[in-house]
């Protein structure tokens, strides 16, 4: 897990410094990169039919919304502090409760509710630049939560009839061509030597992460791994002073005691519960 946050910190890292380049083009090539990770655990009995799927409605709805995501996280890390960003894709567990009760017709009850309430409250407070300088680009990370809770219902479903590789594959199959199709519509450029270096970086960080965040939960108790999650955001902290000078408001640290206060409630009562842990972060 503490590996996990490390790379998906890297990857928040390479995508705000290569801010000069088109988002499609850093979109392609984080995911063009990121096919590497995937193909070594794939199965070598599965390497001619592991793309065979009889659910391609539900992965492309499950990979349209993790791009949506991914993009919109994009626009967050180049255009706000990265702190703030980080702490409100900590949200993502509040959207994914509203989306089971609507999608799925769970029933919630006080505990839940309160947590989403407390969770929004805190997002409040992260977002109220919004309200006061008209910085509309924080809606970015609360997409990115919407597209996380639609990435999460779809998961539960694909993982019970679906391997992971395969998973992964549509999500990454998707973004690398959305990315290629905006070739004709942007201005890419063709990247130096060190930016080259750091886009390879961000494609396999941004894979790898992922891959580590799910072997975590295989290797280890869920309500002992979850919470080294939020080390993502002292990471943030520190890298955000060092690098781009930024110093989080207390009102951000506030929202995001909130919001980590509120994931964690939902995440304990639903390991209670039972239920699956949904552990990909897009």
């Amino acid at each position: 897990m503490v590996g996990s946050v490390i790379c998906f910190s890297i990857m928040d890292i390479c995508v705000k410094w290569l801010d000069y380049y088109p988002i499609g083009q850093v979109l392609f090539l984080r995911f063009f990169i990121g096919f590497i990770p995937i193909f070594f655990i794939i199965p070598k009995d599965k390497i001619f039919s592991f793309y065979k799927t009889s659910r391609p409605g539900l992965h492309t709805f499950r990979a349209v919304s993790g791009a949506l995501a991914i993009i919109a996280l994009f626009f967050g890390l180049r255009e706000l502090p990265l702190a703030d960003v980080v702490s409100l894709t900590f949200g993502g567990p509040i959207f994914v409760t509203i989306a089971s009760i609507i999608f799925l017709s769970e029933r919630v009850g006080i505990r839940r509710w309160s947590a989403v309430f407390l969770g929004f409250l805190g997002m409040l407070l992260i977002v109220q630049p919004a309200f006061i300088d008209l910085n509309y680009y924080y809606i970015m990370p609360i997409i990115f939560c919407i597209g996380f809770a639609c990435v999460a219902i779809s998961v539960r479903s694909l993982s019970k009839t679906e391997a992971n590789y395969t998973i992964a594959f549509y999500f990454t199959l998707l973004c690398t061509l959305l990315g290629l199709s905006t070739f004709f519509f942007s201005d890419w450029a063709m990247p130096t030597p060190l930016d080259f270096l750091l886009f390879f970086i961000l494609g396999l960080c941004g894979s790898i992460a992922n891959l580590l965040l799910t072997q975590s939960y295989r290797l280890a108790e869920a309500s002992l791994v979850t919470p080294i999650k939020y080390l993502s955001l002292v990471f943030a902290i520190i890298f955000g002073y060092f690098i781009w000078s930024e110093v989080p408001k207390i009102l951000t640290l506030l929202g995001a005691a909130l919001v980590i206060a509120s994931s964690l409630i939902i995440f304990m009562r639903e390991n209670k519960l039972k239920k699956q842990i949904i552990t990909t972060r897009t």
